[in-house]
C-alpha cells in the first residue's frame, strides 16, 4: 500500500485550516491544534517543519503565530507532501536519484515506474491548497464516464 505518514496528513489539515480562515493572517499553534483536534506538540512539530521548508512564516511575540508564506492558490499538494515526506516517489528508483538501485540497469519496469511517478507528481502539482478548502463536488469522480458508481463491477 502506498501511504503518506500521519504527520503529512495532519500538515495538510493544518494548512487547510489556515487557508480557510481568510479573516486571520496569523494563526496560533494552540488555536490550530484545537480546530484540527490534534495535540499541541504534534502541531508545533509540523508547523516548525513547514516554516523550515518555506511554506509558513513564523511571527514572534504576543500576537505571534504562523502565516502562510504564499497565497493558498500558489501552494500545491506536491509542495506540502515534499516538504514533510521528501520527494514524491513511488519506488526508490523513481526518486530522481539515478543509480540508487543496483538492479536499475536490468530492471524491465524501471521506465514504467518513472512514468507512473511523473503522473502522480503532476496530479499533486495540479491540486492547490485553496482547492483543498472547498468541498468536493459530488460528480467530480467518474468511472468509465458513468458519473456514478452504480453498476461498477457488474459486467
Amino acid at each position: 500500500m502506498i501511504r503518506m505518514t500521519r504527520q503529512t496528513d495532519y500538515g495538510i489539515v493544518l494548512l487547510t485550516c489556515m487557508a480557510s480562515h481568510t479573516d486571520r493572517q496569523v494563526h496560533a499553534a494552540r488555536d490550530l491544534a484545537g480546530e484540527a483536534h490534534l495535540s499541541l506538540p504534534m502541531v508545533s512539530k509540523i508547523l516548525k517543519v513547514l516554516v523550515r521548508k518555506g511554506l509558513l512564516i513564523s511571527h514572534r511575540g504576543v500576537k505571534g503565530g504562523y502565516a502562510l508564506a504564499h497565497h493558498p492558490e500558489k501552494i500545491t499538494m506536491s509542495q506540502i507532501i515534499s516538504a514533510i515526506e521528501g520527494p514524491v516517489a513511488m519506488t526508490t528508483c523513481s526518486a530522481d536519484a539515478p543509480g540508487c538501485c543496483e538492479k536499475e540497469p536490468l530492471c524491465p519496469v524501471s521506465s514504467n515506474w518513472q512514468r507512473i511517478n511523473q503522473a502522480v507528481r503532476m496530479a499533486l502539482e495540479r491540486i492547490t491548497l485553496m482547492e483543498m478548502t472547498r468541498p468536493l463536488p459530488p460528480q467530480l469522480l467518474t468511472l468509465g464516464g458513468q458519473g456514478d458508481l452504480q453498476g461498477v463491477g457488474a459486467r
